[in-house]
């Protein structure tokens, strides 16, 4: 198969395989994560078949979603690359890319080791950001079960990966947490643009919020 066959393949797979996901990390913000790094890989001269694999298998194994204990062994991400007949070398230097997505605590280096790392990591915070990334917020908060906000509840800035990953805080707690960091952690120039819009947005939310929510209280 040729690349485009290849990526129209894990397109159909990835499509179908998060038809029905309801935490805000269905296909469309596969597909969102996906165009936005080929817009920012055309800036940066990355390589547009990795990192467009990258960003459509980047969520087939997040710890988010799975039960994995090892959160880096990817299993289902190489299962499908093998299937396609990736080479091992392709196969690692998509993996490689993936492994750098995630934001893992803030006080947690994530640092992106190329280019299409880069890319991609910076679309998939992009798109945590802003109007979407807000309502992508209350959706994984209501899919855990998680308050939307409790005053005695303060935010934690997790100095370690295990710590944030076993958080139970209320929803608005992520925002000062991870959303509102994101701005300062963006690697690429055209991905700081976007991301001073939607931190904007994001802070507006907020102060409204409070306000509403100081009405009543």
């Amino acid at each position: 198969m040729d690349q485009k066959e290849l990526i129209e393949k894990t397109v159909e797979f990835i499509s179908w395989r998060f038809r029905n996901e309801a935490s805000g990390h269905d296909w469309f913000h596969t597909d969102r994560v996906r165009k936005l790094a080929l817009f920012l890989a055309e800036e940066e001269g990355a390589d547009l078949f990795v990192v467009e694999m990258a960003a459509l298998l980047h969520e087939l194994d997040d710890w988010k979603l799975t039960d994995a204990e090892d959160a880096g062994s990817l299993p289902q991400t190489y299962m499908w690359m093998k299937s396609l007949g990736l080479s091992s070398d392709m196969q690692e230097k998509i993996v490689s890319v993936i492994r750098d997505v995630s934001f893992k605590g803030a006080g947690v280096e994530t640092p992106a080791h190329s280019p299409e790392a880069k890319v991609v990591q910076d679309a998939d915070r992009l798109d945590a950001m802003g109007a979407i990334g807000i309502a992508r917020t209350f959706a994984y908060g209501g899919n855990h079960n998680r308050l939307i906000y409790d005053p005695e509840i303060e935010p934690v800035l997790h100095n370690r990966f295990d710590a944030y990953q076993t958080s139970q805080a209320p929803t608005i707690n992520h925002f000062y947490e991870k959303l509102l960091l994101l701005k300062d952690r963006m690697n690429t120039n055209s991905a700081k643009v976007l991301a001073e819009k939607r931190h904007q947005f994001m802070e507006h939310y907020l102060s409204r919020f409070f306000d509403e929510w100081n009405i009543v209280t």
